[in-house]
This record gives structure tokens, C-alpha cells and sequence, in this order.
């Protein structure tokens, strides 16, 4: 979510040295510290007054009196949004990491997940979360419809995983009560009819993803059938929503030792509320990582959650950075990972960047 607030490059430079200063040393940052450290090219005095304007901007604060000043959360929003880019030679070392350390040839994909998350949370230092792939990410391998009464049928699809999906539908009303007395007279006519209506289907979807079913081409179907249209819009559009309902246990974690070594969590009853909530409370965290985008988004990348901007309690003061990954163009999980506000921002979006492709890549 965008921060509305307009610096000048000098005070841009002064919060972008007091973000990396405090993210090094976890200690408050003083005027004289950027002196020493950074070559700002302005006196002590000019950087306390724009360290003064950051404060009143709510970008920066004093943890208490005679303090030095820490990022806010609005700060590290400015810090993300306009004053980094990821680290693309990390990102290339990233994935090079996994084409080595992780073999797609012999290894399930399941075991790839774990790898990739156990090496992330091994390079970032956070708290490493991986979700399983959704059952719409499944293509297509029959599909059929079947007559079960004399104004209902069942649409039964099977997926390249063998596993099946039905859902009923109601045939459309006859034109006229004469064309219905017919069409009920004579069962053949109306098995023929969908026999051609479940070889249209197999033809325009087969070897697609579950996630693509609302995307067919009904305008190839020929006028007689276009009675059907609606109704297996419908049903199809009725059996994507639930094959897109999370499964329970389905988010991978790793890291949490690693998340420890960060002095915010030093406190044992914060640390023991984020275990519970990475443990016992998947549902809820499970929206949070993984968002299916519309079609508008297809090419976002990261999305980072500072602090607040989490919605979920024990979260509230760590980032969050996730990434979709893919089969083709259907995102069907995420990666990310979960640390401190205080967080090395351009490296931890280049890695989570670089394991989402990665596995969209094995996907592929």
C-alpha cells in the first residue's frame, strides 16, 4: 500500500542510509553515525534537520528520549516502494543454488517444495513459507456428460492426476411444450446431443488446467447448442470455485530456528504465537501467501507486508514478502518468507523472486 508522502532527494538519501544502518545494527541511528558511515555530502546539522522532517513525515521515530531514530513501518513502505530494486545478481546465484542443490528429474515435487524451502530459509535467515500446489493446477484429461434423469445431468471430469470431479446440471427448458414432449420422447436425441457436447468440451479443454475452464470459446458451439451455454458456463464455473478451496496442511515451513537468531524475537511469548499461528492456524495465514491474481496482475511479482499491514495479530510486527509460482500463466501456489520489519529488503525479494520462477520453471 502506497505511503503519500514527498521528499526531497536529500531527505530520500537520509532515510535510505538510516533504513540500511538500523537494519545492520538493530540500534536507534544517530546524525553522527551517517556522518561516519555514509557520504551524504551535507553537515550533521542539515541531516538532523531532515531526520527531523522524517520523524514529523511518520517515517522515522525515537524508540524513547535521547534516542537515535528506527524506520517506521510507512518508512520501510518508501524505503521498498522507491529507494531499492531487488538484487538480480543474487537472484541469478539463487536459482543456480537450486538447479544445483535440487534435483526435478528423480525428486517428487512435494520433496522439490521442501528443498527449495529449507535452502531459502537456510540463505535468508527468515522464517520460509511454501504452499502446496492448489488441485486446479490438475489438467484436463476426459471429460463427459452424462444423462442421470430424465431434466438432469452430471458433468464428470477427470484429471491427468486420475482424480474426479462432478457437478449436476439441469437441461434448459424446450422451446416450446411440443419440442420438450419430443426432446423427453426420445432419449437418443438428447444422448447424442450430449455425447457432442462432451466431444466440444475434451476438444477445446483437454490438456488445460482447471483454472482455465472459464475461458473456453462457446462462440465455436453450434447454434442448436447454444441452449446449453449457460448452464454449463455454470456448472464449470461451479466446479473451478471448488477445486480453488485451500486444503487443510497445505503450507510447508521452515526456518524457524533461524528466525530466532533476530533480536525482535527474543521474546519467548511473541515467538511461541507466531509458531502457533505458522502450526495450528494455516486457514488463516493460508490467504495471506497465496492470492489468486485476476488477469490484471499476471506479471506482479513480490508482494511485501510491513508490519501493520498484516491483518493477522501475532504477524503484525514482521514483513511478510511472498510470490506466486505458476504452471504456464496459472499461479497455483506461493513462496515466502516471514522476519522482522528490520529485513535486508532488496535481498529477500530477490530470493523469494528467484524460487518462485524456479519452481514455476520445474513446473513448466
Amino acid at each position: 500500500m502506497p505511503v503519500q508522502v514527498n521528499l526531497t532527494d536529500r531527505q530520500q538519501r537520509v532515510l535510505w542510509a538510516t533504513v540500511r544502518h538500523y537494519i545492520a545494527t538493530a540500534e536507534p541511528v544517530g546524525s553522527k553515525a551517517l556522518v561516519e558511515e555514509y557520504n551524504l555530502s551535507v553537515s550533521p546539522a542539515t541531516i538532523r534537520s531532515a531526520m527531523g522532517y522524517l520523524e514529523k513525515a511518520g517515517l522515522l521515530y525515537q524508540p524513547h528520549t535521547s534516542a537515535g531514530r528506527i524506520p517506521s513501518d510507512s518508512g520501510y513502505r518508501i524505503y521498498v516502494d522507491q529507494l531499492i530494486t531487488p538484487s538480480e545478481t543474487l537472484a541469478r546465484q539463487v536459482d543456480q543454488l537450486f538447479s544445483d542443490r535440487l534435483n526435478s528429474d528423480s525428486w517428487s515435487f512435494e520433496a522439490l517444495l521442501r528443498g527449495a524451502a529449507q535452502i531459502l530459509a537456510t540463505l535468508s535467515g527468515y522464517v520460509t513459507l511454501v504452499t502446496m500446489p492448489q488441485t486446479n493446477m490438475a489438467r484436463l484429461r476426459h471429460l463427459q456428460i452424462v444423462q442421470i434423469e430424465p431434466r438432469q445431468v452430471m458433468l464428470i471430469v477427470v484429471t491427468d492426476a486420475y482424480e474426479t470431479q462432478s457437478v449436476l446440471m439441469e437441461l434448459p427448458q424446450a422451446d416450446s411444450a411440443q419440442n420438450q414432449v419430443e426432446a423427453l420422447a426420445d432419449p437418443e436425441l438428447v444422448e447424442r446431443e450430449l455425447q457432442i457436447l462432451s466431444n466440444f468440451l475434451n476438444h477445446q479443454l483437454r490438456g488445460r488446467s482447471l483454472a482455465e475452464l472459464p475461458s473456453l470459446d462457446w462462440s465455436e458451439l453450434g447454434r442448436e447448442f447454444e441452449q446449453y451455454a449457460d448452464g454449463l458456463r455454470a456448472s464449470l464455473a461451479d466446479l473451478m470455485r471448488r477445486t480453488q478451496s485451500p486444503r487443510t496442511t497445505q503450507i510447508l515451513v521452515s526456518g524457524v530456528s533461524e528466525v530466532l537468531r533476530h533480536p525482535e524475537f527474543s521474546e519467548l511469548q511473541q515467538i511461541q504465537t507466531i509458531i502457533h499461528l505458522l502450526e495450528e492456524e494455516q486457514d488463516q495465514l493460508w490467504p495471506l501467501i497465496f492470492e489468486y491474481p485476476d488477469s490484471d496482475s499476471v506479471g506482479k511479482r513480490a508482494t511485501v507486508r510491513i508490519g501493520a499491514e498484516n491483518r493477522l495479530e501475532p504477524i503484525r510486527t514482521c514483513t511478510l514478502i511472498s510470490a506466486t509460482y505458476r504452471r504456464g500463466t496459472v499461479p497455483v501456489g506461493s513462496v515466502g518468507v516471514l522476519g522482522p520489519t528490520r529485513m535486508v529488503y532488496e535481498n529477500a525479494i530477490a530470493m523469494v523472486e528467484a524460487a518462485a520462477d524456479f519452481l514455476s520453471e520445474t513446473l513448466s
